[in-house]
């Protein structure tokens, strides 16, 4: 059964798996927010698509950035974690875009891969609706735990949840900490400070 997180809750995966946890997915997925108010309603809100990108900043144990998995480098260069490809709307029921880790092809020396979804196109947190993050082991597609982000504001970037290693179990910890910035690259610094 799933795990519904809050800010800076985490979660064992190796607890949530009903097997040997060598496969997992990050998933995320959102809504355009509807107009409000008379004139919202009115006269719309301008554009019926919002581009966010989930990303996937890979780093050692020193706390170093040794890879980036986003829309421009659609797989690690040791191949172990792959982007679903670039979502620009939003559109469609389930995740908009995942990110899948193969963690029995990790490097010994990556210790925390840090999710993030930024806003290529600039539009704010306050124009999205209904977005989460998840996590799910990827054979069996059974989900081990979720986060929803309810934190709207007029920030552009999200360092969602961090994916650590301890010896040799995985932790899940969602961080929902709001960052400014239109490309995975724009929130390596937010990411840093995550882990």
């Amino acid at each position: 059964m799933s795990v519904s997180l809050s800010k800076n809750q985490s979660v064992s995966l190796a607890k949530q798996s009903s097997s040997t946890l060598s496969a997992i997915t990050l998933g995320v997925g959102w809504d355009v927010a509807k107009p409000s108010g008379f004139f919202g309603k009115v006269f719309g809100s301008g554009s019926d698509s919002i581009d966010l990108d989930a990303s996937a900043i890979v780093f050692d144990n020193r706390g170093n950035v040794v890879d980036t998995v986003w829309f421009r480098q659609l797989k690690s260069k040791d191949g172990s974690i792959r982007h679903s490809g670039d979502n620009l709307t939003g559109e469609g029921e389930g995740d908009d875009e995942s990110i899948a880790i193969d963690l029995t092809r990790l490097p010994a020396n990556v210790e925390h891969i840090v999710l993030t979804v930024n806003s290529f196109r600039g539009q704010t947190f306050d124009k999205v609706d209904n977005a989460y993050g998840r996590v799910f082991e990827t054979n069996s597609n059974r989900e081990l735990a979720r986060f929803n982000i309810s934190d709207s504001g007029a920030h552009t970037g999200l360092v969602l949840a961090v994916l650590s290693r301890d010896g040799g179990e995985w932790t899940f910890k969602a961080v929902g900490n709001r960052a400014n910035g239109r490309t995975a690259n724009d929130l390596v610094s937010s990411a840093t400070a995550a882990i």
